[in-house]
């Protein structure tokens, strides 16, 4: 249910939806903006840990011995490419153009889903090879930092579809496209980490 000016508070609107609820402007946004400094906060100090135990081994394993960087660089790819597609659904929703959010959103999704999958191969081989988190201090720390961020993008997609769902139905509602801003901020927020982690952790992992 779209939201309606039902009146002025301090000279500023306020807005009402179908339960009578008000929802001041710009509050959404604000609050989307304090969980994500929480969310760097916990990745920060995951990077910290990685800094710290990146290279206790326990004569195990080293990150140059495990990673394969072409796959790496392959997932890499996808998520960036996802960020693109997602700008292009925010054009489309600037245009009202329904159809093709709903199109980007689902190659959005795609690209999700395939830097997840690639990332659970990832794990699973390293586990099977006998790498897995409890070798060494660096591979929990690394199954930890990389894990968290994957679980992050996994519940990104599942945002995506649920918004996904809601536009089909309720179409580009004031409500849906600050929805649509907000997983904007955190997808972009998500690649901006996975960049970190791409250098960070595997860049410097194999030099």
């Amino acid at each position: 249910m779209s939201a309606t000016i039902a009146t002025h508070v301090n000279g500023a609107p306020v807005y009402y939806d179908h339960s009578g609820e008000h929802h001041p402007p710009n509050s959404t946004m604000l609050g989307f903006w304090l969980y994500l400094m929480s969310d760097c906060l916990i990745f920060a100090v995951l990077f910290a840990v990685y800094a710290v135990l990146g290279r206790s081994y326990a004569a195990g394993p080293s990150g140059a011995d495990l990673f394969d960087l072409p796959l790496v660089a392959a997932n890499t790819a996808l998520l960036l490419f996802s960020s693109i597609t997602y700008g292009f659904a925010m054009i489309a929703m600037q245009a009202r153009k329904k159809s093709q959010v709903l199109a980007w959103l689902a190659v959005t999704g795609l690209l999700g889903l395939g830097f997840l999958g690639i990332e659970l191969y990832e794990f699973q081989h390293l586990i099977h090879e006998g790498a897995g988190p409890g070798r060494s201090a660096f591979l929990s720390s690394f199954f930890t930092l990389v894990g968290t961020h994957g679980l992050h993008v996994t519940f990104g997609c599942i945002w995506l579809v649920t918004l996904m769902l809601q536009v089909r139905k309720l179409g580009l509602t004031p409500a849906n496209r600050r929805r649509l801003m907000c997983l904007s901020m955190f997808w972009h927020f998500l690649d901006v980490v996975w960049i970190g982690v791409f250098t960070f952790v595997y860049l410097m992992g194999v030099l």
